[in-house]
């Protein structure tokens, strides 16, 4: 990391670096939120609910390949951080090589495993005999993009590292401006529908790995995607799983979680899953913006963590604490007051429209906690705590969410009180993400050797 990174991290008054390293992240988040909702907008023009449907039963593998990029770009970000921080430049060329390609052969695998059994995926995620067609349509098309989606959503993490979210938030960003463009044009100027949509995702991912190739390959960084600097050894795979596979279990718990809901759902009614959709879709307005928060002061706590500066990792936490608590606050009122309208624009059909409208504001009444879980989650892998990291990523969708939406199926059997399962789950994990910080604290935190008192 160059030395007026180190010197911003380190030195500067803590709310100079904690807002120079998130604005670009909550940007980055801003347009991927963007992106999303545009997909189910213009799908939403048609006026076909089961089209809507269909793109939430999509949703569990998008959430899964993001998760293979947060396997190395998570994993990569904390451990290219760490070693900045320690002052091995090299090391960090070899690891960000290392998840480089990585990326690109993972996604290649799961391309074509996803283009062979699409209809069975399809039915897995919750596909009635109505949005099986639309499903996996979309899917096959997306399919084509994953080593550009993953690659992307890898070196959108690890950009930051380097301390260079700018470039971090540039590629983001134009990747998802293209999709948006393009959305309104494919499907409904061209009217390709599920497939338009499908495609323009790709070619957004196709120009964002593309661009940060380009940086890669062209700017001076201590980054690299030269296949010479490869490297498994020297702690690199291990150092890179030990907190990516923590962030790829969340999204695969995601992921899992996602497919259950949208079946349970669906045996009550496409309806409900496309008002449910929505509803998620809501309620990513109010958490967005602390998901950027505090992906973005991931390297900062990773970098201090690294150099030994314990008091300084605690003040940018403080800070980033506040700071997430009080957005995520007035995010939930915005979302609560105007969720009407904002369902209103994605689903004209009136029942499921009045299940969206309702899913919603059940759905934000956890949001206000999310600012604490994502600030926490991202100290703890920015401290390398693998163990925690581990426990926190399976318990919020996989040992919280799916118990207790099983139950409240098997209790109440109505698709209203099924909804307060989610935000249930997110409030018990907001409470376990403060106990993992205090032990990381006590545990991890000792092998520092602290360079500021």
């Amino acid at each position: 990391m160059e030395d007026k990174n180190a010197e911003l991290i380190l030195k500067a008054p803590v709310h100079r670096a904690v807002l120079t390293n998130i604005i670009p992240s909550i940007v980055s988040m801003i347009m991927m939120m963007i992106y999303n909702l545009a997909d189910t907008f213009f799908i939403g023009q048609t006026h076909d609910p089961l089209m809507v449907a269909a793109v939430s039963l999509a949703m569990p593998m998008f959430i899964l390949n993001m998760g293979f990029g947060s396997l190395f770009g998570v994993g990569g970000t904390s451990l290219i951080s760490r070693t900045l921080g320690a002052g091995d430049h090299q090391k960090a060329k070899h690891i960000s090589a290392f998840c480089f390609w990585n990326c690109v052969g993972l996604g290649v695998i799961l391309a074509v495993f996803v283009i062979f059994f699409v209809n069975p995926i399809s039915r897995i995620l919750g596909a009635s005999d109505d949005t099986l067609e639309y499903t996996a349509q979309y899917l096959r098309i997306l399919a084509i993009g994953y080593p550009f989606q993953i690659t992307s959503g890898c070196f959108s993490n690890i950009f930051r590292a380097d301390g260079k979210p700018r470039i971090a938030m540039t590629g983001t960003v134009c990747g998802n401006i293209i999709n948006i463009i393009l959305d309104p044009i494919l499907i409904l100027v061209l009217g390709w529908g599920m497939a338009g949509a499908a495609l323009a995702t790709v070619i957004g991912n196709v120009f964002a790995s593309c661009f940060y190739a380009g940086n890669l390959l062209f700017r001076k960084t201590f980054l690299s995607m030269n296949p010479r600097n490869y490297r498994v050894g020297d702690g690199i795979a291990t150092g890179v799983f030990a907190i990516g596979v923590p962030a790829f279990c969340n999204s695969l718990m995601s992921s899992i979680a996602s497919t259950c809901v949208n079946n349970v759902m669906a045996s009550y009614g496409d309806l409900y899953v496309a008002g449910l959709g929505v509803a998620i879709k809501v309620d990513s307005i109010a958490t967005q913006l602390v998901m950027g928060l505090g992906v973005g002061v991931q390297p900062l706590f990773g970098y201090c963590f690294g150099a030994g500066a314990k008091k300084r990792f605690m003040e940018i936490l403080r800070f980033s604490l506040i700071l997430a608590f009080i957005v995520s606050v007035v995010m939930t009122i915005v979302c609560f007051t105007f969720a009407k309208p904002l369902v209103g624009a994605f689903l004209s059909d009136p029942e499921a429209k009045s299940y969206g409208i309702t899913f919603s504001r059940i759905y934000l009444a956890s949001a206000p906690f999310m600012g604490i879980t994502f600030v926490m989650t991202n100290a703890i892998q920015g401290a390398g705590a693998a163990v925690p990291a581990l426990i926190l990523s399976l318990s919020r969708q996989g040992l919280f969410f799916i118990p207790i939406l099983l139950i409240m199926n098997a209790i109440f059997h109505s698709p209203i009180m099924i909804g307060a399962a989610q935000p249930t789950a997110n409030i018990l994990t907001c409470i376990l993400s403060i106990i993992l910080f205090i032990v990381t604290y006590k545990v991890y935190f000792k092998r520092m050797e602290p360079l500021q008192p």
